[in-house]
């Protein structure tokens, strides 16, 4: 299968030029799954805490 190009010489050659600058290429840090559950887990324990502690407070429960 031949890849067809659907834009004119020139205009290929400035699109490849502009992709080897490397203009949109940013060094990134892994992703981390277990840090993000664990820091969803403290939020969503922390939430919970000041909710109850809230309902107390007010004599709601």
């Amino acid at each position: 299968m031949v890849k067809e190009n659907k834009l004119f010489p020139e205009d290929q050659a400035k699109v490849d030029e502009f992709l080897k600058k490397g203009v949109n290429s940013v060094e990134r840090k892994p992703f981390r799954p277990l840090r993000l559950l664990l820091i969803l887990v403290v939020i969503v324990t922390g939430l919970s805490i000041f909710s109850v502690s809230l309902a107390r407070i007010s004599g709601i429960y």
